[in-house]
């Protein structure tokens, strides 16, 4: 099984790039404001993947990879970052155009907002010292933060795809954790986050999935705005 994290990446990707260049969908058309959002979202992500995986926060387990590595982190986790955001991204698009009334009101974004903003504080101060915890809420809160008043209409329709995104998430983060295999392909240390499981998979990494998500969709629609200004 040394290719199986190589497989969840590209079955993630496949159904999204092939369906990219339906006639209705045309989201290769939005490559130009992706790519330049992923690659910022990854200079953050990255970086901290480094740095945790270094101090062995969390780890790969080389029985599922195929051996190439880069800034010791194996080919697999870049292209997670690739292939797991334009899935997601894909995603919302294509709502977006083909359902541009499905999306949150006003007033239901504020209770999700200051409802999630709240959980994510308190659990911050009490756990300030767990570094996945740590980094992963205190970048989520002020990336809400920010969204929230700056650019409060992406997350009407930012949260509710994302909440049907849940649901691919818990598969494919199930199968990296350990759920319906015999070993993670990702391990965690349990003393840098909460100990707490949806399953196999770290109730951080629903915040961390949320986090990458929002970054790489908040730019993309910035970039588009500044594209529509110069034309």
């Amino acid at each position: 099984m040394w290719h199986f994290y190589l497989l969840l990446n590209l079955a993630s990707l496949s159904i999204p790039f092939l369906f990219s260049f339906h006639p209705k969908l045309k989201f290769y058309k939005l490559w130009k404001y992706f790519f330049p959002a992923t690659f910022i979202m990854m200079a953050f992500f990255v970086s901290w993947d480094i740095i945790f995986t270094q101090n062995a926060f969390w780890g790969f387990n080389e029985t599922y990879l195929l051996g190439i590595t880069f800034a010791k982190l194996p080919l697999e986790e870049w292209l997670f970052f690739i292939c797991i955001p334009y899935a997601c991204l894909f995603t919302i698009y294509s709502l977006k155009k083909l359902l541009p009334k499905f999306r949150f009101s006003n007033k239901t974004t504020d209770i999700i907002y200051f409802s999630l903003q709240t959980i994510l504080i308190v659990t911050l101060l009490y756990n300030y010292n767990r570094w996945y915890t740590a980094i992963n809420f205190t970048y989520a809160i002020i990336l809400l933060g920010l969204v929230f008043n700056y650019k409060k209409e992406a997350l009407n329709v930012f949260f509710p795809v994302f909440l049907i995104l849940l649901t691919p998430f818990f598969i494919i983060n199930g199968y990296l954790t350990g759920s319906w295999i015999d070993e993670p392909v990702v391990w965690y240390n349990d003393a840098e986050n909460l100990g707490i499981r949806i399953g196999t998979v770290p109730i951080e990494d629903s915040v961390y999935a949320l986090s990458m998500q929002l970054t790489v969709f908040v730019l993309m629609e910035r970039f588009q705005e500044k594209y529509a200004l110069k034309n």
